[in-house]
């Protein structure tokens, strides 16, 4: 037999073990803001790699919003038993306690080390998120936003990387990282990313001007629609959520709308490419309860009369942000439209977003004007 101290230290190691797994889960912070990142346990830096922490799920949109070129790690974490409500149109009813993330990183220039500025110019549609987890020597991680279903709602909260990638610092007031894109040629162009500041989050995530409440952009049917490779195979997202009980109520995916993507011509036509690019860029704000509301062009999906979509339409303000056009899109001729002369400009005062990029996205800007110069039409009186 086991003498009696040998057994109360095999009991006490057992409970010292139990109590590290229980700690090691996700801990969601009901009230504050935690200084580091850490605090949440929702990712994990283990060596030279970044992975997720137990039930934490990750997801992509079919088309995603653009950001400087910036790829992105988006997952999501639940408590357990309570599953978000299915929402055909709007994003997805998360209870409280719910967790999205949302981590913006950079491959790293072929063959290249950080340098301290330099990261590749791809295109973010090519995942570095491989079998759970980021390889940290490939890709330079700049920032971890973090949206909190808390009782009185949803908080944003901003936290930024530190130099050697093993934590990520609060910032409520936001920071400007100074970065290089570089091409495959080797061209580069400066970049300040802008990491916002927690009222700047307002401006995309209050979707509804009256209330202003944040609420969460790209968990919606529509863009979650789409397969994705988790580590134990590939699957439809809104099967995978409903599968796990992070989801109730969605429909068979067939059945469920679906954006395309944007920059996949050889499975979707143009009209829907540049639809869906412009309902995830430009939609939640450009809406009839978003903040861009009194502009009267309304971006979402779902629209179709075409004057809201801006066919034909007077821009309400004139001047600069105009660049002296008369129409937000005029059909047939992108090069008159205002709609792409905001988007190709990279002066604060013209281009449109007016935050999340300092740098043109040459193939959204690509893909819209070729839509435009394909429609029909006049705006002949």
């Amino acid at each position: 037999m086991m003498p009696l101290r040998g057994f109360f230290l095999v009991c006490l190691l057992l409970l010292l073990v139990s109590c590290k797994r229980e700690e090691a889960g996700v801990q969601f912070f009901a009230e504050g803001q935690p200084q580091s990142l850490s605090e949440w346990r929702v990712l994990k830096i283990e060596g030279a790699r970044l992975s997720l922490n137990q039930g934490v799920v990750p997801y992509d949109l079919n088309t995603p919003l653009f950001s400087d070129y910036a790829h992105k790690l988006r997952t999501i974490w639940m408590p357990r038993g309570k599953p978000a409500r299915y929402d055909a149109q709007d994003a997805f009813d998360f209870p409280v306690g719910t967790i999205i993330s949302k981590t913006f990183y950079y491959p790293l220039p072929a063959g290249g080390k950080w340098d301290g500025k330099s990261v590749a110019r791809t295109d973010p549609a090519h995942d570095s998120f491989h079998e759970g987890s980021l390889d940290l020597s490939k890709v330079r991680l700049v920032e971890t936003r973090l949206l909190v279903r808390r009782e009185a709602g949803w908080e944003a909260i901003p936290y930024v990387w530190n130099e050697t990638q093993t934590e990520a610092t609060l910032k409520r007031a936001g920071a400007l990282v100074a970065l290089e894109l570089v091409d495959a040629d080797g061209s580069r162009e400066a970049v300040d990313y802008q990491v916002p500041d927690q009222n700047q989050c307002a401006s995309c995530h209050a979707t509804d001007n009256k209330t202003r409440a944040l609420h969460p952009i790209g968990p919606k049917a529509r863009h979650l629609n789409r397969d994705f490779a988790y580590a134990d195979g590939s699957e439809n997202q809104l099967v995978h959520l409903s599968r796990i009980g992070y989801l109730a109520g969605a429909p068979d995916p067939q059945q469920a709308p679906r954006n395309a993507n944007s920059q996949d011509p050889a499975h979707a036509a143009i009209e829907d490419r540049a639809r869906a690019y412009l309902d995830v860029n430009c939609g939640h704000c450009h809406s009839p309860t978003g903040p861009a509301i009194t502009s009267g062009l309304w971006l979402e999906a779902s629209v179709g009369d075409r004057l809201k979509l801006g066919f034909c339409k007077q821009p309400v303000a004139a001047g600069k942000g105009t660049g002296n056009r008369l129409y937000d899109i005029a059909p047939g001729h992108a090069d008159a439209s205002v709609l792409v002369f905001r988007m190709d400009s990279d002066d604060p005062s013209v281009m449109m977003p007016e935050l999340g990029r300092s740098v043109v996205h040459r193939e959204g800007v690509r893909l819209i004007r070729q839509w435009i110069d394909a429609q029909h039409g006049t705006c002949d009186s």
